[in-house]
């Protein structure tokens, strides 16, 4: 088992960093590898709610075990190459700023060298990679609309 945390600081209100995590509709403009989502079986801001990411032909299961909006989510993802937990806090610094905290938790040895080799680095595809690419999403949202939230997504 391999546990990693990441942490960034967003430029964007807790709300609204919360609701484009959640919002499954614009994960392709963070996480690499274009993925697609398909059986979503309710709102992603809800625990009980399962969908998969396909990335390319690859399915990964997902999850929600736990949700309070704006505060924490955290899901069990299952795939062929990973099993793991992930557990996001979105903590408000002030009123304009969300320090965004992700844990994974890998289970199974292959799970555990996958996630390290996602772990190590901060290419593109990496787990910082995509969360740069994240806060870089959040913080030109905020910008272009102001500190409103993005609303509730599935």
């Amino acid at each position: 088992m391999g546990t990693y945390s990441f942490i960034v600081d967003v430029e964007a209100p807790q709300e609204l960093v919360f609701d484009l995590w959640v919002n499954l509709d614009r994960i392709q403009e963070w996480m690499e590898g274009r993925p697609r989502v398909s059986d979503v079986t309710g709102p992603t801001n809800r625990a009980g709610t399962e969908y998969t990411l396909w990335f390319g032909r690859l399915p990964s299961r997902t999850k929600v075990l736990d949700a309070e909006r704006p505060r924490h989510t955290r899901t069990r993802i299952q795939s062929r190459m990973l099993s793991a937990e992930t557990d996001t806090t979105f903590a408000a610094m002030g009123d304009s700023a969300t320090r965004l905290t992700e844990t994974l938790r890998s289970h199974g040895m292959i799970a555990a060298v996958v996630a390290r080799i996602f772990a190590t680095g901060s290419y593109k595809g990496s787990f910082r990679g995509e969360l740069q690419a994240f806060k870089r999403m959040c913080e030109r949202e905020a910008r272009e609309h102001g500190s409103q939230s993005a609303g509730e997504h599935r």
